[in-house]
């Protein structure tokens, strides 16, 4: 656990169980003197039964759980607001322990059965993405793994509803986060339960990032945010693209292919006049050509400045469809996202910002 978490649990001398894993947890029942199978029952209403309090642990005795009580408590988040969009979208707006703000999104599918979660991996991003809100917050903090997995959580236990895969796609650049992040994907795997193969980690392109997650070979997906198929135009609009050049980001993720086998995502937000035309859809379609990837493009979903601007436009349907159609002459599978959440700002950052207008 990092040294922010630890100092404000220190002021509530309680300590915070949700998104510890069975060896921490087992560290701190034997701190109790209790003995180790302790430990796995309440990970187990942790993880399994989603409980929110010691009360419903009803295999544990009563002056156990007066206990416990006394010394610990199970969540870490606090829901500071939600919003549920008509298509089921949900947004959360979490406040962390110091009283920073984060997002998570609970994605529904009508073609699905399953349930998606959007995590942030930071407060704030440093990226600075010229189309995305989260940027215009600037960097604040890393999050700890304890406070990623318990967004996971927190969704669960507040919408009754399971979670069976992970995005990495909130607030924050995960890749400038790695170590923190990769020691969640396992918490997530081996508490939580969710597969490997159902969690997604995107990055702007933080070429020694995505060098260290190919060095943990967990059979994860990596989701390149390209956004723009030539340096120029990829600069102008994700500012890093100046400290990791187009093809230097490519080269790491060709390596990243090659040492797990796993088939990449090219992640493309259309920006009118921007990223958007037939020369452009052509030059993806060959910078990609021999990469085991698909590509998802992703109509902008219009954000503010810190001004209220919207600074880009929308592509229209067609000008979407036509690039979607040049670009598959790479032989990938290109989709345009469905879209979901837009009545509510579902958009990274879009509810932070407001939220704190509004304070």
């Amino acid at each position: 656990m990092d040294k922010e978490t630890s100092s404000e649990q220190s002021k509530t001398s309680k300590k915070v169980l949700s998104g510890l894993t069975l060896a921490e947890l087992t560290e701190f029942t034997d701190s109790l003197g209790l003995p180790k199978f302790r430990a796995k029952q309440i990970h187990s209403w942790i993880y399994a039964k989603w409980a929110k309090s010691f009360d419903e642990m009803t295999d544990l005795g009563q002056e156990l759980r007066i206990k416990l009580k006394e010394v610990a408590e199970i969540q870490l988040l606090k829901l500071a607001h939600l919003e549920v969009s008509k298509d089921g979208t949900r947004k959360y707006l979490f406040e962390l322990p110091d009283g920073q703000l984060i997002e998570s999104v609970l994605i529904a599918f009508d073609d699905r059965d399953s349930l998606s979660a959007c995590l942030s991996s930071q407060v704030g991003c440093a990226v600075g993405c010229t189309f995305c809100a989260t940027g215009y917050l600037g960097f604040k903090r890393n999050l700890n793994h304890q406070e990623i997995v318990d967004q996971v959580m927190s969704i669960q236990r507040e919408s009754g509803k399971r979670v069976a895969n992970i995005v990495y796609m909130g607030q924050g650049e995960p890749l400038l986060n790695t170590d923190t992040v990769i020691e969640s994907i396992k918490t997530l795997m081996n508490s939580v339960g969710i597969g490997a193969r159902h969690i997604t980690v995107s990055t702007s392109g933080i070429v020694p990032g995505i060098n260290q997650l190919a060095a943990a070979n967990l059979p994860i997906t990596l989701a390149l945010s390209l956004h723009a198929p030539d340096r120029a135009t990829r600069e102008e609009i994700v500012p890093i693209t100046t400290k990791y050049p187009i093809h230097k980001v490519m080269e790491a993720v060709r390596d990243y292919v090659n040492t797990t086998r796993r088939r990449v995502t090219i992640e493309y937000v259309l920006l009118e006049g921007i990223n958007d035309s037939e020369n452009q859809a052509r030059q993806l379609a060959e910078l990609v050509g021999d990469l085991h990837c698909n590509i998802n493009l992703i109509p902008f979903n219009p954000t503010r400045n810190k001004e209220g601007v919207v600074l880009y436009g929308r592509p229209d349907i067609s000008t979407q469809k036509r690039f979607r159609d040049i670009a598959g002459r790479s032989g990938k599978t290109v989709t345009i996202r469905l879209e979901r959440g837009t009545d509510i700002d579902a958009a990274c950052g879009q509810l932070h910002n407001k939220f704190i207008e509004a304070r």
